[in-house]
């Protein structure tokens, strides 16, 4: 069991290089600027932003300020849990990346979910909705499969009550810090 588990750690591991040197581009905004994101996280991205259309969310200022979204080997992760995404800022605290630890690559849905609440912290304007209760964006999650398994009301959920899909309509969600 142990030798399966650190053969798929460094399967994954070797993936997520592979991944990051095919990296993909975004169309850019200007000559001088533009959105690098790694091969392996661009799927999920088109499929936020046309939910983003779909709900009538304006993503592109926020897509433009980023320089990067990509999946790293820098984020802490141990036996009891870790970082498995992360936006980072700059020094004036504005986000400029969104970074995926290359433990979400063990699994597809793992990483659909976590780019999803990464993605939701972003453009949806979203903090953490509560400690751990199976959606996309608690805290903690126990079980990303059963959030996999009910992946269409998740997303509705996720965009209906969302900060950003609500600014316009005087609809005030709770969210925690």
């Amino acid at each position: 069991m142990k030798r399966l588990l650190i053969f798929l750690m460094l399967s994954a591991f070797a993936f997520s290089l592979h991944a990051q040197s095919v990296k993909s581009e975004l169309p850019k905004p200007n000559k001088q600027q533009g959105l690098k994101t790694d091969g392996i996280v661009q799927p999920y991205l088109s499929d936020f932003l046309e939910l983003c259309k779909k709900y009538d969310i304006d993503f592109h200022e926020k897509l433009f300020k980023l320089k990067e979204i990509a999946v790293v080997d820098s984020l802490q992760v141990n036996t009891k849990g870790g970082t498995l995404g992360l936006l980072v800022r700059d020094e004036n605290k504005e986000v400029e990346k969104i970074i995926f630890s290359w433990m979400t690559l063990l699994d597809k849905e793992i990483l659909k979910v976590v780019a999803f609440h990464e993605f939701g912290h972003y453009f949806l304007g979203y903090k953490h909705t509560c400690g751990d209760c199976n959606v996309i964006m608690a805290e903690v999650n126990s079980s990303y499969f059963d959030i996999v398994k009910d992946w269409e009301s998740q997303v509705e959920k996720l965009f209906l009550e969302s900060p950003e899909y609500n600014k316009n309509k005087n609809v005030n969600y709770y969210v925690e810090n």
